[in-house]
């Protein structure tokens, strides 16, 4: 006869280790995610005429432009290399929050079948 309310092999033991491990990659990723929110990059296009710094909460929070890029006949290049540094500024910070997790999950990603 069956013992009632377990697992046959003895799985509550492995159970409990995986929620243990669960839990504590849990907590790894949350430090992670406050720690990268108060981190900052900053990406310049135009050899540096433009600057776009963004905050790990994928806010701009600062936009530097240098004198001779601001030219009232080319709106068009202005607009352009501000949109260039803030994508790159994106990239950047995105590309470190996959590395901040990997480091975590050991290259698992986020598709955790639970």
């Amino acid at each position: 006869m069956a013992k009632r309310g377990g697992f046959p092999g003895g799985m509550p033991g492995n159970m409990n280790n995986l929620m243990k491990q669960a839990q504590k990659m849990q907590k790894q990723m949350e430090e992670a995610t406050k720690e990268l929110e108060d981190k900052e990059v900053t990406a310049s296009a135009g050899g540096g005429a433009v600057e776009v710094t963004i905050s790990g909460k994928k806010e701009v929070t600062k936009v530097k432009l240098a004198e001779e890029v601001v030219d009232p006949d080319d709106i068009e290049m202005l607009e352009d290399l501000i949109m260039a540094a803030t994508n790159e500024a994106l990239r950047k910070i995105e590309e470190a929050s996959q590395q901040s997790m990997a480091k975590i999950t050991g290259g698992l990603g986020g598709g955790f079948p639970f």
